[in-house]
Parts: structure tokens; C-alpha cells; sequence
């Protein structure tokens, strides 16, 4: 069956996306106007997992999520289910840890950019600050909102190294897609894996070409910029 795969990678995708949009805004705004010593520290960690090989990554989250290790055994404690490794949880909780830069870095840039004028201006008027949030934030960082969401969604669609070595290959539970594919490769069952592969490919140009389309119409494509591939 090749749906099971893409079902489960189209709820991880949303799933990581949406708790990363709402973890990533208070950070991102903490970086974009903070003038904290610890910001370069703060941001070298957030940036970790571009450059980290995704095996260190995993590697390292296996341990943490084992039942015996800092995170799985408080799990274990708390549910009597084990740890996290292995398990939707898990590869969750390393989803969002992977994807954190490319959700953090198109709203920082974005925030980075924002017309402190407006907000000020929008404050004296007697605007809430919920209302300042509406009217006025949220239109001028809306190219970077979308830029977020699609970086995040997509790349967690071709998540490999670290949901393998976290949520290992079990079907219906933890095997992504991409896990998938390597499947049917190694079964040699190549008609599989072109109809597995092209199905992501297709997926995320689509996706890509649809926001690139509409950030060129907006006159700024500066959120995608701005992730340091």
C-alpha cells in the first residue's frame, strides 16, 4: 500500500508546521528586536540543524527519547507507554527540533523588516495590542508567514536521516514517505518508488512555484532568502 506513507507524512507535515508556527513567533521576535548578549547563542542554536548531518541530530534524539533517557523516561513515567523513540510522538517532537530554522528565520527576517513606525503610530491612535497585531503587523510580515509555513511543511515532506533514525521504518506508525521510497528501493520494487518519489517531487514544485508566484506579486521574496541553506 502506498497511501499509508503519504497520509502519515501529510499529518506530520501539518502537524510540525502548526506547533512551529506557534512555538516560532515569540522567538522570533525575540531575536528580530532584542539587544540580549545572548542573542548570538540563542540564534547559533536555533540555526544548529542546518548544518548538523541529520544522523548526529537523530542520533543524539535516540538517546534523549530512549526509555531510560532524560525525556523518553519522564514519558515512560508519566504514560507507562516507554519511550518516545519509535513512536508518532517522537518523530513529532524531532520534526519540529529539525524544522525549527526554517520556520524561525523567514518570521525573524520579516520582523527584521517591519515598519516600527506603523505599530507606534497604530499604538498612540489607542490600538490594542491585539488589534496593532491584526491590522498592522500581520500585513507587512504576511510574505514571511507564508515563506514559514511552506519551508516548514515541505521540509518535513523530504525529512530522511532523522525521522529514520528516530521513528525507525513501521508501517502506519512511523514510515514517512521518504522512508517509504528507501523501502522499495532496497525490495528493488523501482515502479514503487518512481510512483512514491514523483509524487513528492511533483508536490513540493507545485507548492514552491504557487508561493515564489505570489512573493513575486507581493514585490519580496526575501523569507525564503533568508534561510541560510
Amino acid at each position: 500500500m502506498l497511501w499509508p506513507p503519504v497520509i502519515l507524512s501529510l499529518k506530520l507535515a501539518t502537524a510540525t508546521t502548526a506547533i512551529l508556527l506557534i512555538l516560532c513567533w515569540p522567538l522570533a521576535w525575540w531575536l528580530a528586536t532584542t539587544r540580549s548578549r545572548f542573542k548570538p547563542a540563542v540564534a547559533a542554536i536555533t540555526a544548529l540543524p542546518l548544518v548538523l548531518p541529520p544522523s548526529v541530530l537523530g542520533f543524539y534524539l535516540l538517546l534523549l527519547f530512549a526509555p531510560k533517557g532524560p525525556i523518553g523516561g519522564v514519558w515512560n513515567a508519566l504514560t507507562g507507554e516507554g519511550g518516545l523513540a519509535f513512536t508518532f510522538i517522537g518523530l513529532l517532537i524531532a520534526s519540529c527540533i529539525y524544522s525549527l530554522p526554517f520556520v524561525v528565520q523567514p518570521i525573524q527576517a520579516a520582523l527584521e523588516n517591519l515598519d516600527r513606525q506603523q505599530v507606534e503610530a497604530a499604538w498612540t491612535l489607542g490600538a490594542s495590542r491585539w488589534r496593532t497585531l491584526w491590522h498592522v503587523i500581520l500585513p507587512q510580515i504576511r510574505p514571511g508567514l507564508i515563506s514559514a509555513i511552506v519551508l516548514g511543511f515541505v521540509h518535513t515532506l523530504g525529512e530522511f536521516g532523522v525521522v529514520l533514525m528516530v521513528g525507525g521504518n513501521i508501517p502506519g506508525q512511523t514510515q514517512v514517505i521518504s522512508i517509504a521510497i528507501y523501502e522499495q528501493v532496497e525490495v528493488m520494487d523501482y515502479d514503487a518508488a518512481h510512483i512514491l518519489s514523483a509524487l513528492l517531487t511533483l508536490s513540493a514544485f507545485v507548492v514552491l512555484a504557487m508561493v515564489y508566484a505570489f512573493l513575486g506579486q507581493s514585490g519580496t521574496s526575501a523569507g525564503f532568502r533568508s534561510v541560510k541553506t
